[in-house]
């Protein structure tokens, strides 16, 4: 086994609302964990997609923000000192003469578990790619679709396309950082909280941007590296940008990914699990939350909390297979406690 390799209880693959809920149930059952998302930040969905979404289905909150929640989560989870590996996809996972797993990224970091919970929400997330000739040229060469060290782009020209969220949040970020930020984005008016894009309309009219609207890009161009973006604009003119990086931010494509090739159970992009414990197929493998499929399935994220809490109990057994799960209660000034 690889000297580097991470060693922990339970490796969850997903860092979603769900995964995160989950650290804190398996903390309860004195087991570790480890996850691992493809996105550069932990909260899926509800940070990358719309952060600033309410939500109104969680028990004790009438309303709650997506990323308030993902917070609390995190707060929720800390006592029990999760680790993380982010902005790297699980490719393959391999199993050890003792049942155990050896789970290996992307990037090549190796996780060593007792048991795998599949806590991915709708799959891993794929970024959606601009049509453009050369695009895969550039790709790691300027080109990126996520932020993962804002440092990176220290006093560079960024040229940052879309209208959602994550565009308007990033080129306000960014303004601070690089050497010059050119938002563009192909309609009038923006996708993202009306909040953030007053932030871009501000930064513009003080010059500390460009806001490009009404373009889309037409191509890509350098020598080895990415130096050129060209734009088209509505009475089909060209605009040619000098960039150190493109970002486009045009949303993500959920899939399944590796996962589909791992020997589950599958129903239509999810995975088909036994509702006494959320496990799958494969012993070891569990799947939570939206990624999970069974008669009467919801997926909510409440749902998935429940989910959680349910197979933990069940993978206790492999974590500690001489230990019968029990809890012991003793009375603190007339209050119950473990």
């Amino acid at each position: 086994m690889n000297t580097n390799t991470i060693h922990t209880d339970l490796c969850i693959i997903g860092a979603g609302p769900v995964g995160l809920f989950a650290v804190f149930e398996a903390g309860l059952l004195k087991m570790r964990c480890h996850l691992i998302d493809a996105l550069p930040q932990v909260g899926g969905q509800l940070s990358e997609i719309y952060p600033q979404k309410p939500i109104y289905d969680i028990p004790g909150y009438p309303e709650v923000k997506a990323q308030d929640l993902v917070d609390n989560l995190m707060e929720q989870a800390k006592p029990f000192q999760p680790t993380f590996t982010l902005g790297e996809r699980v490719d393959h996972i391999d199993r050890q003469a003792d049942g155990s797993f050896v789970v290996t990224t992307s990037d090549k970091t190796h996780v060593h578990a007792q048991v795998i919970i599949i806590a991915g929400g709708l799959g891993c997330f794929e970024p959606r790619k601009p049509v453009l000739t050369n695009l895969e040229t550039y790709e790691g060469k300027g080109i990126t679709y996520m932020v993962k060290n804002p440092e990176t782009f220290r006093d560079k020209n960024v040229v940052i396309a879309g209208g959602g969220d994550s565009a308007l949040d990033w080129s306000i970020y960014l303004a601070k950082v690089a050497k010059r930020v050119t938002l563009v984005h192909r309609n009038e008016t923006f996708r993202g909280t009306p909040d953030s894009a007053a932030k871009v309309f501000d930064l513009a009219n003080r010059g500390k941007i460009d806001l490009i609207l009404s373009a889309n890009l037409k191509e890509v161009n350098g020598n080895g590296k990415l130096e050129k973006v060209i734009l088209e604009d509505k009475w089909k003119q060209d605009m040619t940008l000098e960039a150190d990086y493109l970002i486009p931010l045009f949303g993500l494509s959920p899939k399944l990914g590796p996962i589909a090739d791992w020997g589950l159970s599958i129903d239509k992009n999810a995975i088909e699990v036994d509702t006494r414990d959320y496990s799958t197929g494969v012993e070891r493998i569990y799947a939570i939350g939206d990624i999970n499929t069974y008669p009467g399935k919801l997926k909510l994220i409440l749902c998935g909390f429940h989910e959680a809490a349910i197979m933990m109990h069940s993978a206790f057994k492999y974590v500690y297979p001489d230990q019968k799960l029990s809890f012991k209660y003793t009375t603190v000034n007339g209050v119950n406690a473990f």
